[in-house]
């Protein structure tokens, strides 16, 4: 398959420079005669829109689904053509990732084409050549060393499955332009500048009355509700779809390596059940390799089960992350950025546009390191519920158990009811009444001051020996919130001032921005009335000469129709009357009535 990739360029450049020679460029610029020879054609070609694309965003999706496995060889660092020094590791990797863009090209070049019919044809080609090398390579090698029966195709039917998916909506491409070719349908209207859910969500912030909600169900009100007016770009439908199946292939990953070293930890245990055998049970030895059977047994069957909570924990946060996606694009759409640190307010134009590019790839790898974190995590939580409440009643040891376990509950309630008797203690004693029964809490006015201050004095020196309890608790708490979170981009783990460091944050706060200024539905349908205004007036000084000679009515004049214009404006908002300039010789008030007075005649 690799050998594959590399061939693969040889149609993909032929597939882009067909589709380049049908593009033709709209501002040509002659300069020499080569370009001269080329006329206006072999334009730019680009693979998907990654800021507006609305439509066929599923398809895009499917086709970066299609990727998934070589990206998961470019992240193992298995791309190595060529033997070079460690430090130039970085452009071998950036080379790898421009071959595989390179030779996937042609899926995201054909469905985003104008030319649908050869678009149609060269994408179906091309992904049936990859389907069929796929197909080939899973019949010729089925099995593999890990997994045994079948592993090839545990790696590799998510791709089969995104490949016959393309080869179906190439396929109905070929059909649907075939017949707009004969005539036997109408042509598709051009890709419309205003999408129809902004339109939706414009008429919503200009209605005056707010519908009336409808009941809504226990999934809408808990988990996750529906929002006709909102969609999410195929920027954000890709990279969740890829990161779903790239999730999977790291998942099988990580249970090949599991296996492998399963079988060298049995190994491992065979010798020293040897070992035991050889001693007769009577070596000094013999408690630690019995403990260490224990702990490797203990791993293994932790590590195992911990696989499905850890996957459905990134499973979870992809979902989140396109929830989070909207609510943030809400309140910017919306003017709030008070959910923003205050340094992410103003943003770099710069980083902003690198952040857009750099989002995807990133969240990726941030939910496959975030999974593997995840599982060590977890699998270290069940190590210790195995060992301090599990293993004790196995070795009979269940009353030793439940003492320590009742000791160490009430030293810990002790500790938290002695700081809940200090908060009450303030409360009743040392603070002034509330100066009004609706005030939630007293204010902050020390009372009994005297008696304050021994309270301080005598409580400082215990609290020193607190304060190390607390320390530990924060510092355990941030590592294990530092780590479950780790898969969250949409989400910093900085302290507050130090959230610049965290540069998936920072990509994610970039990209929104970027997505903000160029797909907020207000500005878009702003634009969408200049443009439209704009092609209705050349429309209009195209057929000016022939309405005057069509015309036989009255005419009216430029000045009429703008004062009639302003009248309707004055009527509607009596306040800019107020405001207007005054006409020389006249107040704004009298010049008002004179155009009132004028209109009415």
């Amino acid at each position: 398959m690799e050998l594959f990739l590399h061939y693969s360029l040889i149609p993909s450049l032929f597939i882009i420079l067909v589709l380049s020679f049908l593009q033709r460029r709209e501002h040509r610029k002659q300069r020499d005669d080569t370009s001269h020879l080329l006329g206006n054609r072999f334009g730019i070609i680009i693979p998907l829109d990654f800021v507006g694309t609305f439509s066929n965003r599923w398809s895009y999706g499917i086709a970066f689904g299609a990727t998934a496995n070589k990206v998961m060889f470019l992240f193992s660092e298995g791309y190595q053509p060529l033997h070079i020094p460690q430090w130039a590791q970085a452009f071998v990797l950036l080379i790898g990732g421009m071959e595989v863009g390179l030779s996937h090209f042609p899926f995201f070049a054909c469905l985003s084409s104008e030319f649908r019919l050869v678009s149609s044809i060269l994408g179906f080609s091309y992904s049936l050549i990859w389907f069929a090398v796929t197909i080939l390579y899973i019949i010729q090698c089925p099995h593999g060393q890990f997994l045994g029966k079948y592993e090839t195709v545990m790696f590799y039917w998510p791709s089969l499955l995104c490949l016959a998916f393309l080869l179906g909506r190439f396929l109905h491409m070929f059909v649907k332009s075939l017949r707009v070719h004969l005539g036997w349908e109408l042509q598709m209207e051009e890709k419309p500048f205003l999408e129809v859910h902004q339109a939706e969500h414009v008429k919503r912030l200009l209605r005056k009355a707010p519908l009336q909600e409808t009941k809504k169900s226990w999934f809408q009100t808990r988990v996750y509700e529906w929002d006709p007016c909102f969609q999410f770009p195929s920027r954000m439908i890709g990279t969740t779809v890829l990161a779903f199946i790239c999730l999977y292939l790291f998942i099988v990953i990580e249970f090949c390596m599991f296996m492998y070293v399963r079988d060298e930890l049995d190994v491992f245990e065979g010798e020293l059940e040897n070992y035991i055998a050889s001693m007769n049970q009577t070596g000094t030895l013999t408690p630690v390799i019995l403990q260490v059977k224990e702990l490797m047994n203990v791993s293994k069957g932790v590590w195992l089960v911990t696989i499905l909570p850890a996957s459905l924990t990134c499973v979870s946060y992809l979902f989140h992350i396109l929830a989070c996606y909207r609510k943030h694009m809400k309140r910017l759409w919306a003017g709030n950025k008070h959910f923003l640190p205050l340094k992410f307010h103003h943003p770099s134009s710069s980083k902003s546009v690198v952040a857009i590019a750099r989002y995807s790839g990133w969240q990726i790898a941030y939910i496959l390191w975030g999974y593997l974190i995840i599982h060590v995590v977890q699998s270290l939580c069940g190590l210790m519920i195995m060992y301090s409440l599990v293993l004790p009643v196995v070795h009979n040891q269940g009353l030793e158990m439940l003492q320590g376990l009742g000791i160490g509950t009430l030293t810990i309630s002790i500790v938290l009811g002695l700081m809940s008797l200090q908060v009450w203690i303030a409360t009743s004693f040392f603070l002034q009444p509330k100066m009004s029964t609706a005030d939630k809490q007293k204010p902050l006015a020390l009372n009994n001051r005297k008696a304050f201050h021994n309270f301080n004095y005598f409580l400082f020196f215990y609290n020193v020996l607190l304060g190390l309890g607390a320390c530990l608790s924060r510092l355990l708490i941030s590592c294990i919130l530092g780590t479950w979170l780790i898969a969250r981009i949409d989400r910093t783990i900085m302290q507050n001032g130090y959230e610049g460091a965290d540069m998936g944050f920072s990509a994610w706060i970039g990209m929104l921005y970027v997505d903000h200024y160029h797909t907020n539905p207000v500005l878009v349908s702003f634009c969408n009335i200049l443009i439209t205004g704009h092609r209705e007036r050349r429309l209009q000084q195209a057929i000016k000469y022939w309405c005057l000679n069509q015309s036989a009515g009255p005419r009216v004049s430029a000045r009429s129709r703008t004062r009639w214009l302003l009248l309707q404006t004055l009527v509607n908002n009596p306040k800019l009357v107020m405001l207007r300039k005054s006409r020389p010789g006249h107040s704004s008030r009298e010049f008002t009535q004179i155009l009132l007075m004028g209109s009415e005649s």
